[in-house]
């Protein structure tokens, strides 16, 4: 495992790339609403990110076709932007990344599209506590398996199941860096016992399924989907560990407009 601690030059970009990214986010949530395509959606975000002097980090990455990933109900994360119109009770995620001057800004949303459900507005309301909980082990001497652990335990505790096959990551010049961000923990622990350290950054992105944390990949090579076809919510931000605590680089920090022309 070879872990990359930015200095601070470096976590200067990152707050610009976590910025822009953090409004790319801003701009889907306004964007999303019944009628709307995710692949009108997925237009509006990339020219967004380029009008701000960003590349968008997805298109491209490993053969992924689109800007965003967006995924809808029981797509867990990783959906192909395209012609599917959002209806009203969707519960929609959208997960993107912003590259500035080589270094990259990660985040994701789990948006209701109109009115949603009970147990979707619980189930989406889960997952932002899980990772707010996870941000706040995030400190100087902290350990990363207190992170994951963060994460597993408020989600396990309301009924529900973290996914097991992926995980956040630490960020930088690369989209996947070390160290894997699981959103649990084994019994065979060593592998995250990771003492947190000033200048290390990670992307912590809880998964959280209504049902069994089992999923599977459809024929399109991408969109992964709950086995039992149960909701799923998934959000993320990027994290840095500074001398004190921590800092969110992709908190959104201004009100966000699509780029014109």
């Amino acid at each position: 495992m070879k872990i990359v601690r930015k200095s601070p030059r470096e976590l200067d970009l990152m707050r610009t790339a976590g910025r822009i990214a953090g409004e790319a986010l801003q701009l889907a949530v306004s964007l999303a609403r019944p009628g709307v395509t995710t692949e009108e959606i997925d237009r509006a975000v990339e020219d967004f990110i380029r009008s701000r002097d960003c590349l968008p980090t997805f298109k491209g990455y490993r053969g992924f076709p689109k800007t965003i990933c967006a995924s809808v109900n029981e797509e867990v994360v990783h959906g192909i932007p395209g012609p599917r119109r959002l209806v009203e009770g969707d519960l929609f995620k959208v997960d993107l990344g912003a590259t500035y001057k080589n270094y990259i800004g990660d985040t994701a949303i789990t948006v209701p599209i109109g009115t949603i459900s009970k147990r979707a507005e619980r189930l989406m309301r889960t997952a932002k506590i899980c990772l707010d909980k996870a941000i706040e082990k995030v400190y100087p001497g902290g350990h990363l398996t207190e992170v994951c652990a963060a994460v597993q335990r408020f989600a396990e505790g309301q009924g529900y199941s973290v996914v097991r096959k992926y995980a956040g990551h630490g960020v930088g010049t690369q989209l996947h860096e070390d160290p894997q961000v699981p959103n649990y923990v084994t019994a065979d622990r060593e592998e995250y016992e990771v003492v947190l350290k000033p200048g290390m950054v990670i992307a912590i992105e809880p998964m959280v399924n209504e049902g069994t944390y089992d999923v599977q990949t459809l024929k399109d090579g991408w969109t992964v989907i709950t086995k039992d076809r149960r909701l799923s919510a998934h959000v993320e931000h990027t994290v840095a560990v500074t001398d004190t605590g921590h800092e969110v680089l992709t908190r959104w920090a201004e009100p966000a407009t699509a780029a014109q022309g």
